[in-house]
């Protein structure tokens, strides 16, 4: 038996939406989340199934509203001249 995560349907995951904002969904295959940026929420994903309730969600930490792609690394200047951590 593995301990790895059941697969979530790709068709499922285009079809899903942020029940609060009605924005798009960011798949965390590590986490098993569902990343709503723009409502800056987390929604689980159990068993393979999304769990889409506002409720059940976790608020993103600060770091993580960001995508890692388009995330200024560690020690940089930002926008405004502010020093990202």
């Amino acid at each position: 038996m593995t301990d790895q995560a059941p697969p979530v349907d790709p068709k499922l995951l285009d079809l899903l939406v942020c029940p609060l904002t009605k924005g798009p969904l960011r798949y965390d295959r590590v986490r098993q989340e569902l990343i709503s940026e723009q409502a800056g929420l987390a929604y689980p994903i159990r068993d393979g199934i999304p769990v889409m309730l506002v409720d059940e969600a976790r608020p993103l930490d600060e770091d993580e509203a960001i995508p890692e792609t388009v995330r200024a690394p560690k020690g940089q200047r930002g926008p405004g001249g502010d020093e990202r951590r």
